[in-house]
């Protein structure tokens, strides 16, 4: 099956990895942390700053692959610091208040300073003609 690289600066990227890849109706988002595409920088000190720019940054690779939140069947997310993980649901709660898609969460496993999360999440597309 044919693969469609997704791209936008409006969310951070690398040379290393695809923002997103769409394969058919499903598209796939790398691992996004907390990093304003404008300025270069983490958003914040904090895991509500991070998680809510992190969670602005998958927003933008979505609608640049034809999706939506609503269109999220699973994420996952990787936590520096475990206790962070009630204060990440406060406001992930706010993006995904009713209906939410399947998720994990795990521990992240690399030191990066100041960076407390990073989210990746699975889409599947409803083509436009059916939505």
């Amino acid at each position: 099956m044919p693969r469609t690289i997704i791209s936008t600066p409006n969310a951070p990227s690398s040379p290393l990895y695809s923002q997103g890849v769409k394969a058919g109706p499903q598209l796939f988002l790398s691992g996004i942390v907390g990093i304003d595409p404008t300025t270069g920088t983490l958003a914040g000190e904090t895991i509500q700053a991070q998680t809510r720019q992190a969670l602005t940054n998958c927003q933008a690779i979505l609608q640049a692959g034809e999706a939506t939140l609503d269109d999220v069947v699973e994420v996952g997310i990787l936590l520096t610091n475990p206790t962070d993980f009630t204060a990440l649901n406060d406001e992930y709660a706010r993006w995904f208040p009713t209906n939410p898609p399947t998720r994990y969460v795990a521990k992240l496993g690399v030191d990066l300073p100041g960076l407390l999360v990073s989210i990746r999440m699975t889409a599947f597309v409803t083509p436009p003609a059916f939505r």
